[in-house]
C-alpha cells in the first residue's frame, strides 16, 4: 500500500483502520462515509504515525506492559468500565482487545516523540504571560472554554498564491455546506488535514485563548452548533464548529496553608537509623519538657534551609510536601508537637504554628496563562513539525487515485 522510508504500510492495516474509523463516526450518530472516501485520510495519517513511530525506534523511546496496563486501564475508567468491560465492549464493535492495546502503545510512543521534538522546543517567557493576562482577550476569555471540532484546508509552507486561493475556494465552499444542513463530522473525516479529522474534527475543550486570533472574539457571542466562517491561520484554513460551552468569569481560588517548623535528623555513616531515631525521640522529649524548639533546631537540625531560622518553613502548601510529611502535619493540632516520624530524608519532629486559607487565584491564572500560551504555541509548532517530515520523508504510495512517490 505505500513504502514509508524503511517500513511499508499494508492494505490490512489500512482496511482496519477505515473500519475502525467507519464505527467511530457510526457510534456519534453521522453519516457514515464510504471507505473509499476515507481511504486517502487514513492513509496520510498512518504515514504520519509510521514516521513518527520510526523516530520513536531509533531514539530508544518504549512503552512498558505495566505502563500500557496503567494506560488501558484509565480509559476503561474514562468509559465507566472496567479492564474486562472495555474489553468485551471492544469484541461486541467487531474489535480485537488486543489490537487496541498495541494502538494504545503506538499513540503513547508518539505521544512522547512529540514531546521531545515539539513540546521542548516552545518556550514562554514571563513577559508573554504578563502581556496576556493584562490584554482584553486574556481578562475576557481566560477562564471561557469551548468543545469545539474543527476543520483544517491545509496549505503548505512554500504554496503559491493559486494554491493558497484554491484552498480559500474550498473552504468556502465547506462552509456554505455547512450552513445548509450539511454533516460536519462526516465532512471532517475525509476533506480535513486536521490531525483529529478522523474523529469527526473533535478538538475537545479548548480555552478560547488557546485558538488562533480570528476566533477568540467569535465564540464568546456565537450559539452552540453554529460554525465559523474559514480563517486564515498559518497552518491553512480552519472552519469551527461549536459544539458546547462553559465557564466564564472565574471565582477566586483558595489555597489551604499551615505555617510550620521542624527539626529533621538525619541516618549517616556514622549514625544508625536507630540512633537516628533516637535522637529524634530525645529531642521531642526535650521540647515537651519546655526546651525553646528553635534553638533546638539551630543546633540539631540537619535541613539547612531551615535550621538557621529555627526550623521555620514558613507558609506551605500541604501538597507540596511528602506524603508523610503532609499527613502528620495534617493531623496535628495547631501549637502542638507531632511525635518523631520518619520520611525519605530522615526523622522529623514538627510544630503547627497556624493555618489560614489564602487566595490563590493570581498564582492559578498565571498557571493558567502559562499553560494556553504554551498549548497555542504547541498546536501552531505540530502542525508545522508534522508537514515537515511529511516532506522529508520518502514516501511511494500504491493507492490507486494517489500520488505514486514523494521524496
Amino acid at each position: 500500500m505505500a513504502i514509508v522510508d524503511n517500513d511499508v504500510i499494508m492494505k490490512s492495516q489500512m482496511d482496519q483502520r477505515v473500519r475502525e474509523v467507519q464505527q467511530t463516526i457510526a457510534k456519534r450518530g453521522s453519516g457514515v462515509p464510504p471507505a473509499a472516501d476515507l481511504q486517502p485520510q487514513v492513509l496520510d495519517r498512518l504515514i504520519l504515525e509510521n514516521l513518527q513511530l520510526q523516530m520513536g525506534e531509533r531514539s530508544g523511546i518504549r512503552v512498558s506492559d505495566d505502563e500500557l496496563n496503567q494506560a488501558i486501564g484509565t480509559i476503561a475508567q474514562r468509559n465507566n468500565m472496567s479492564v474486562d468491560q472495555f474489553r468485551a465492549a471492544l469484541a461486541h464493535d467487531g474489535l480485537s482487545y488486543n489490537d487496541a492495546r498495541e494502538q494504545v502503545r503506538r499513540e503513547m510512543i508518539i505521544s512522547r516523540v512529540r514531546q521531545r521534538r515539539v513540546a521542548e522546543r516552545i518556550q514562554v517567557s514571563e513577559q508573554e504571560v504578563k502581556n496576556f493576562l493584562a490584554s482584553d482577550q486574556g481578562k475576557a476569555q481566560l477562564s471561557e472554554e469551548f468543545h469545539l471540532a474543527n476543520i483544517l484546508i491545509a496549505t503548505p509552507d512554500s504554496a503559491s498564491s493559486d494554491a493558497i486561493q484554491a484552498a480559500a475556494v474550498k473552504a468556502k465552499s465547506i462552509y456554505d455546506q455547512l450552513k445548509k444542513g450539511a454533516d460536519f463530522a462526516k465532512i471532517a473525516a475525509t476533506t480535513s488535514s486536521s490531525e483529529n479529522a478522523l474523529e469527526g474534527g473533535d478538538m475537545g475543550w479548548r480555552k478560547a485563548a488557546q485558538l488562533p486570533p480570528p476566533f477568540g472574539d467569535m465564540l464568546s457571542s456565537m450559539p452552540i452548533g453554529d460554525v465559523t466562517p474559514p480563517a486564515r491561520t498559518p497552518g491553512g484554513f480552519i472552519i469551527l464548529k461549536l459544539l458546547e460551552k462553559r465557564g466564564g468569569q472565574g471565582q477566586a481560588q483558595m489555597r489551604d496553608e499551615v505555617h510550620v517548623r521542624h527539626i529533621l535528623i538525619k541516618p549517616s555513616e556514622i549514625r544508625s537509623e536507630e540512633a537516628t531515631k533516637l535522637l529524634a525521640q530525645k529531642i521531642y522529649e526535650r521540647i515537651e519538657n519546655g526546651e525553646d524548639f528553635a534553638t533546638l533546631a539551630k543546633s540539631f537540625s540537619e535541613d539547612p534551609g531551615s535550621a538557621l531560622n529555627g526550623g521555620d518553613l514558613n507558609w506551605v502548601d500541604p501538597n507540596s510536601l511528602v506524603p508523610e510529611f503532609r499527613d502528620v502535619m495534617s493531623s496535628t493540632p495547631q501549637g502542638e508537637l507531632s511525635k518523631p516520624f520518619k520520611t525519605a530524608y530522615g526523622w522529623h519532629v514538627l510544630e503547627v504554628l497556624g493555618r489560614r486559607a489564602t487566595d490563590a487565584t493570581g498564582q492559578a491564572r498565571d498557571q493558567q496563562a502559562l499553560s494556553v500560551l504554551r498549548n497555542r504555541k504547541y498546536d501552531e509548532e505540530l502542525q508545522t513539525w508534522l508537514r515537515q517530515i511529511r516532506d522529508e520523508a520518502y514516501v511511494e504510495i500504491k493507492l490507486p487515485g494517489a500520488t505514486q512517490a514523494a521524496q
